[in-house]
């Protein structure tokens, strides 16, 4: 009975001492909530960058010329959608598995609709859409060209063939994207890899000695194949 009253005492300090580390332990997780929750209060009520306008020049050799719209759903998480015109391509780029258009006079380019669409998610927190980030995305493209035969003496005739690459790709990529100190102009750096669906018809044009004709062969190919990708985006948010 003579112990019973330290023994108690002991018990009430070592209960107090522990729920004190409970508590000095969770002061850094209510901090990062609380901290998560004024950035989702300043996002919702402070006028800030929420969406944000971007050209690619660089497509342009690979005859794209895609306008896109970023709009931020959250600190961390924007959608992004484009839309372009796909027209001549000048590059021949083998890692993203498609060809420079080969033929010169005698081919009419056919203007094509492209698009794609992604979501972003950044890795850093921030009440504007800047940073680094992951982005997944699936983009259509399709490149269209009419090509003009020729006759044995080399003169155009009247008779064309169609040469067409459509292509499906789903992508991931990772950028970082920084909005300017004292004006809204951006600038996103990406690079990332891709999966592309090929569905081609493909003319080839050769010219026999011995006739001295020019053939032409259609060939129809469908494929799969991996592609990098990498690029900059200039824009203007607001």
């Amino acid at each position: 009975m003579h112990f019973r009253p330290p023994f108690l005492r002991a018990l009430f300090l070592f209960a107090f001492v522990g729920a004190a580390i409970c508590a000095q332990a969770q002061k850094p997780k209510t901090k990062v909530v609380l901290y998560k929750e004024r950035l989702a209060a300043q996002f919702d009520t402070v006028d800030c960058v929420k969406n944000a306008f971007k050209i690619n020049p660089l497509l342009f050799f690979r005859g794209e010329i895609p306008l896109y719209y970023e709009h931020a759903l959250t600190p961390r998480l924007s959608l992004e959608v484009g839309i372009g015109v796909t027209l001549r391509n000048y590059l021949a780029l083998s890692f993203v598995g498609d060809d420079a258009d080969d033929f010169g006079a005698g081919t009419e380019i056919v203007p094509n609709l492209s698009y794609r669409m992604g979501a972003r998610y950044y890795l850093v927190d921030d009440i504007e859409p800047q940073g680094t980030y992951l982005q997944t995305e699936y983009a259509h493209l399709a490149y269209t060209k009419d090509i003009r035969a020729k006759g044995s003496d080399g003169v155009f005739i009247d008779a064309t063939y169609r040469d067409e690459r459509t292509y499906n790709d789903v992508r991931l990529f990772f950028g970082y994207q920084t909005l300017g100190v004292s004006n809204n102009w951006l600038v996103d750096i990406y690079g990332g890899v891709g999966f592309r669906s090929r569905n081609q018809i493909i003319v080839n044009e050769t010219l026999d000695l011995n006739t001295d004709t020019y053939k032409y062969e259609v060939t129809e190919s469908s494929d799969n194949v991996p592609a990098l990708f990498l690029g900059v985006k200039l824009g203007l948010g607001f």
